[in-house]
């Protein structure tokens, strides 16, 4: 028997998490509700990424947003 994780992250890049929430609220909106340099000036995921990597605080809020996201997601059978 297999032990499976119980973090809701696990198995899930920080890559796939930006590309996932630009995609679902758009640059200008992940701008505004995490208001960091990499997502409202010429926002990317090459960027935003690098940013992230770097430093620990943005990528809390991101993970944070993105479980936040997907937890609404399946409660609304989306």
């Amino acid at each position: 028997m297999t032990p499976t994780s119980r973090d809701p992250l696990h198995g899930i890049t920080l890559a796939r998490m930006v590309e996932d929430l630009s995609d679902f609220y758009g640059w200008d909106e992940l701008g505004r509700m995490i208001p960091i340099r990499c997502f409202t000036h010429e926002p990317s995921v090459a960027s935003s990424l690098k940013f992230l990597r770097r430093t620990p605080w943005a990528r809390e809020k991101v993970e944070a947003l993105y479980l936040h996201t997907l937890r609404a997601s399946q409660r609304s059978g989306g």
